[in-house]
């Protein structure tokens, strides 16, 4: 069983607008798709996450060809939730992707990263499913490996990085505010909620912050 890390770039002169918008738009920093649903129908229902202007994305999103509609969720710190029903059939590169996951032997990993004009995705399969996915790939479309690696064990919840003691840190600056913008708590507010000293506390966040960036970096090949 491999597990490839794959780069997808998209011919100028083919990428569909809807591609364009999540990829390459100046109002979206980075996309992503986080899950979806295939229904038996000609209608597919997809999740993405994006980082920048929801309403300029919803707005051209909608005069896109194969997109029936688009809702948005509450923004927080520029990160929106986005619902998107769409006919793939006239959306191609999704339509490529719903069948390389429809492909036996093959499964794709979510999520699927829109960024810099080009779409980053992982896949696990065995080897002869994943040259016929790979082989399936339209006109226009360039698929480059970046890796070929092994399943990491905990790289799909990085709160699996933490101790109990930091976990139960982090629960509580949240419900605190300690992340927001600007913050509504201190270390010594997260410290009063876990009866420790401001210290401690502070020696709790930043171990499971550093442990959770390392579990993001290392699911997307980056040593820290």
């Amino acid at each position: 069983m491999k597990h490839l890390r794959l780069t997808v770039d998209v011919d100028e002169d083919r990428a569909p607008a809807f591609f364009e918008l999540l990829a390459d738009s100046p109002d979206v920093s980075e996309a992503r798709l986080i899950d979806w649903s295939m229904a038996a129908d000609e209608q597919s229902t997809l999740l993405y996450t994006i980082d920048g202007d929801p309403a300029t994305f919803a707005a051209r999103a909608t005069e896109t060809a194969g997109i029936d509609s688009v809702e948005l969720s509450e923004t927080v710190q520029r990160l929106t939730y986005v619902l998107v029903v769409m006919r793939p059939r006239e959306t191609p590169l999704f339509a490529a992707v719903h069948r390389a996951s429809e492909q036996t032997g093959v499964v794709v990993r979510k999520p699927i990263v829109y960024r810099d004009g080009a779409m980053s995705a992982r896949v696990v399969g065995d080897a002869a499913a994943l040259q016929r996915a790979l082989e399936a790939a339209p006109d226009g479309v360039e698929v480059r490996i970046d890796e070929i690696g092994r399943l990491q064990n905990h790289a799909d919840d990085p709160v699996a990085w933490l101790s109990d003691r930091q976990r139960e840190a982090v629960v509580v600056a949240l419900e605190l505010g300690y992340y927001e913008q600007p913050r509504g708590a201190t270390h010594e507010d997260v410290a009063a909620e876990l009866d420790c000293a401001p210290s401690t506390a502070s020696d709790h966040l930043q171990k499971a912050e550093a442990n959770i960036v390392r579990a993001v970096m290392d699911e997307f090949g980056i040593d820290p």
